[in-house]
């Protein structure tokens, strides 16, 4: 899990740096896919669901699993990647979101939102703290912020598969969940904090979500392991 964890840290990390406008998501993808090949990982995308892509790239009003393509990157967008790979039977999971210069006031606010909650919710996740915990921390500091989570999008175990048990790892306080976290589980935590939305719908390649209105959308995402204090963060890159 370190292994393929530190490799999706750096491939994100790349491709955020890679990035610069004029370029299109197809070939900010062909940067993840030469960075993957090269440290011999696999694409989970494409290997547990075919995806048309080897990573999700998501521009703007899309959320979440964008589809590579001919799209053009331009200044002042959001671009969203998440990458997940897979070696050696197991599976790492991150993401960020990345702000093309010159940057609005309303989309930094967003971003660092995001990325607070990503902080606060990896905080509490420790061993005999209840899981929705995680979700209340998301929740308290969007809402602290004037901002809504995204309620079906959610985090999730993952190891030996993309997504494996604790499954549904809420972005928003859950009462009815009472499950509670244990030591040892690794989970893919990720905060979809929004302007104005609750909800994402998908598009009509079958792949793609966006807000019903296109509300901006801010997301951050880490593997980390569960320790009986603070957890193990597994995607920091070197």
């Amino acid at each position: 899990m370190e292994e393929i964890c530190r490799i999706v840290a750096i491939v994100l990390q790349r491709m955020g740096q890679a990035i610069e406008p004029g370029m299109t998501t197809r070939e900010l993808d062909e940067i993840g896919r030469a960075l993957l090949a090269g440290y011999g990982a696999r694409s989970a995308p494409i290997a547990c669901y075919k995806f048309p892509g080897h990573t999700c790239i998501s521009v703007n009003e899309e959320v979440a699993h964008g589809v590579p393509g001919p799209r053009v990157i331009g200044k002042g967008d959001t671009v969203n990647i998440d990458v997940s790979a897979v070696k050696d039977g197991f599976f790492g999971d991150t993401a960020a979101t990345f702000a093309v210069p010159p940057v609005k006031l309303s989309t930094k606010k967003l971003m660092d939102c995001a990325g607070r909650a990503l902080h606060k919710a990896c905080a509490v996740a420790q061993s005999g703290y209840p899981l929705n915990g995680i979700g209340l921390a998301v929740e308290k500091e969007a809402h602290k912020h004037g901002y809504k989570t995204i309620r079906n999008l959610c985090g999730h175990g993952v190891g030996k598969t993309l997504h494996d048990e604790p499954e549904s790892i809420s972005n928003y306080y859950d009462k009815r969940d009472k499950r509670l976290l244990q030591r040892g589980m690794v989970l893919a935590i990720e905060p979809f904090i929004s302007e104005k939305e609750q909800f994402v719908d998908e598009t009509a390649d079958g792949w793609t979500l966006k807000t019903p209105n296109d509300s901006a959308v801010a997301q951050f995402e880490h593997t980390l392991v569960v320790m009986d204090g603070r957890p193990l963060i597994l995607t920091l890159p070197d």
